[in-house]
């Protein structure tokens, strides 16, 4: 690569760390893969870092951003590894992590258990306060017994504390008050209060979400620091990004203060990425398929986006049970994720029946096929023996595969408990996740009102291309779309998102009874807030403000988005905001009510950059042969024939555009490995994406 100004992504996945370094003078990537170092992630991002610059040179001191992806903060909650933390509510409520919501996730499960709350009971404090949900004073903070209660706390040892008093989404002045009595007695304590973290109605998911901020602001603080560290020893002077679990990429500062807005940090850039490729290529509905070495990762992209939701769960007991989590309200992407990887363990379940995941072999051990001591079975053991990996090529080549282990494990753990052969028992596991990932994907589709029928399934991460094949035939999918540098699809992704931080504030009003100048006011302050967040990566850039508001029939238990133009409120008519919300009601649910009375409950604005350039350079096409391409050819397993046949292999780095090859081949690159099977045929277009179409 040549001298310019370069961007690099780092994605830490639960089993491979990935990087893309991209040069956005001329377009040229670079890219780099390592296994990830659980006890310390950041030396897995320094290691491939160095790698990199190595064979990079000109892009040691001209690295102007690095943008990071990381499961740091998700594993400290899954795995209970976050801080010590105190809890202060309203004297009452001291109990209202434990009883949470009272709904029973599995009507019939006598045996049905439930998570812990992050802030167990003896660290939960109460304090003499009462606002009203209108926002008035009925009881004045006691600040003498709110003083007491954080010398309490800290006595306990508590490294973090969180405050949620009752209805101070409304009016903050008591949280206010204990905030300044935490930083004056107490200033070595990581705070966080509710009407920063989420000033928003529902007090149970607004208590559990800033006490998960809490839990877990501590370790990634310490986190940060040492990361940024590292990176200032490798010579970086640029800017750090973190990304969000909404889409965009914030800087340090406001993911050291809001850790759990980056709980799912990795999982949607690969989303991202797919929705940017959807718009380039205008394709109506695009099915991301994410792959890793640990989860699958999906969602559905209509007209060139893909949703937000403003609540999920995460350390679910049950993990597809949902209501057996932490429920956490903040927006992420409206992804699914299933424990369906390359790492996926198979076993005998108590049943006799064979069963994949969704326990992982992670990075270390890893599956048997890596010789690190691993001797469960796994997905990428069966697609080894298969035939779709070569043993010698996996990572180009660094990392050697042990085919004889790979079919070991298969034969001790699975064939023989099944009393079947190694090449059908691989099968067996190979097919079992496609079909797992598959009856997931149709129900995903099917809620958003998808066709499976008409989508394009776009395939990322390192297993991704290999099973997309396999995954569209059981979905219906007609074709695939696998872009340049998949296998570190969500790294690319990164350069795709926007600078982006959502907030949101709760506002129960009646719409007959609204003040429309209040609301533009409230929008005013939220923007004000966006700004000073944006404002040190924004560099003179002019700030983009996105409104909407979640409105709902008086009654009603659940909101619907709104999303509004770019006018003053206060200039907005009462008939138009029904009007607004009639129709968008109607187009979801076939009908509405307009009799009956709406309100207001709560107002977003996500505040953003202006999209950054990025581009793919094109390909030339080339007067070659395709047969220069060819790097042999390889007996693997036909899941149409389901016996082994010749593969034509290629290097996917010596296709040019306009190539066309029919299936049965497999075409690999440094990262991942394509399957096309013998009744689909691919082609290659300018940018270098892999088009894969079925039954040709």
């Amino acid at each position: 690569m040549g001298k310019g100004s370069y961007r690099l992504g780092c994605d830490i996945g639960g089993t491979f760390t990935d990087f893309v370094l991209v040069n956005d003078e001329t377009g040229e990537f670079s890219t780099n893969k390592c296994l990830t170092t659980p006890s310390d992630p950041s030396d897995a991002v320094e290691e491939g870092i160095r790698d990199l610059l190595i064979r990079n040179p000109d892009a040691d001191a001209n690295i102007e951003e690095i943008i990071h992806g990381t499961t740091l903060v998700i594993n400290a909650i899954i795995e209970r590894k976050g801080a010590k933390t105190g809890f202060i509510t309203t004297r009452g409520f001291r109990d209202i992590l434990e009883l949470g919501r009272e709904i029973r996730y599995d009507a019939y499960d006598i045996f049905s258990e439930y998570p812990a709350p992050l802030v167990p009971r003896y660290l939960c404090a109460e304090v003499d306060e009462r606002v009203a949900s209108d926002g008035r004073v009925i009881k004045p903070l006691d600040v003498e017994g709110a003083t007491d209660a954080i010398k309490k706390l800290r006595d306990q040892g508590i490294e973090s504390v969180a405050v949620c008093l009752i209805n101070s989404y409304e009016n903050p002045v008591h949280e206010r008050i204990i905030k300044t009595l935490v930083e004056e007695t107490a200033p070595d304590l990581f705070l966080s209060t509710s009407f920063e973290v989420l000033p928003q109605i529902r007090e149970f998911e607004r208590a559990c979400t800033t006490a998960t901020n809490a839990y877990v602001k501590p370790i990634t603080a310490k986190y940060l620091a040492k990361l940024d560290a590292r990176l200032r020893s490798l010579g970086f002077g640029g800017r750090l990004y973190i990304m969000l679990s909404s889409g965009g990429i914030t800087g340090v500062e406001a993911a050291r203060e809001y850790p759990v807005r980056i709980i799912e940090s990795g999982p949607t850039a690969a989303v991202i990425a797919s929705q940017y490729y959807g718009r380039m290529f205008e394709i109506k509905d695009m099915f991301c398929f994410d792959m890793g070495g640990t989860t699958a990762k999906s969602c559905l992209i209509q007209k060139g986006h893909a949703g937000l939701v403003s609540t999920f769960e995460v350390g679910r007991v049950q993990r597809f049970k949902k209501g057996s989590g932490l429920p956490i309200q903040v927006p992420v992407v409206d992804l699914m994720e299933i424990g369906a990887g390359g790492g996926s363990i198979a076993k005998m379940s108590k049943m006799g029946l064979l069963q994949v995941g969704p326990e992982s072999a992670g990075a270390d051990p890893g599956p048997a096929c890596y010789g690190l001591g691993g001797e469960n079975p796994t997905v990428t053991d069966s697609d080894l023996v298969l035939g779709y990996l070569d043993p010698d090529y996996f990572l180009g080549g660094d990392m050697k595969l042990d085919k004889t282990a790979a079919e070991a494990a298969i034969k001790n753990k699975v064939a023989d408990p099944l009393k079947t052969s190694v090449v059908d028992a691989a099968f067996g596991v190979h097919d079992l996740i496609n079909e797992t990932m598959a009856a997931a994907a149709k129900t995903h589709i099917a809620e958003k009102g998808g066709n499976p029928n008409v989508v394009t399934v776009s395939a990322f991460g390192g297993a991704g291309p290999v099973h997309a094949y396999g995954l569209a035939r059981k979905i219906g999918a007609p074709r695939i779309l696998v872009p340049p540098l998949a296998g570190v699809g969500s790294a690319m992704g990164f350069f795709t998102a926007p600078v982006a931080f959502d907030l949101t504030r709760s506002h129960r009003v009646h719409l007959e009874d609204a003040d429309f100048s209040d609301i533009e006011a409230l929008f005013k302050a939220l923007e004000t807030e966006g700004a000073a967040i944006l404002e040190k990566a924004a560099r003179d850039e002019k700030i983009i403000f996105e409104r909407t508001l979640m409105m709902r029939f008086v009654g009603q238990g659940a909101e619907t988005d709104l999303p509004l133009g770019g006018e003053p409120f206060d200039q907005l008519s009462r008939q138009e905001i029904r009007d607004l919300f009639d129709g968008e009601y109607r187009r979801l649910y076939g009908r509405t009510y307009p009799d009956n009375p709406v309100e207001f409950v709560t107002f977003k604005l996500r505040a953003s950059l202006p999209e950054r350039p990025f581009r793919l350079p094109t390909m030339k096409v080339s007067s070659g042969k395709l047969e220069d391409a060819v790097k042999g050819k390889r007996n693997a397993f036909s899941v149409v024939q389901k016996k082994y046949i010749p593969f034509s292999v290629y290097d996917r780095f010596k296709l040019f555009a306009g190539a066309v090859i029919s299936g049965p081949a497999i075409i690999e690159e440094r990262e991942s490995t394509i399957v096309v099977g013998e009744d689909a045929l691919a082609t290659v277009d300018e940018y270098g994406f892999v088009w894969i179409d079925l039954d040709k």
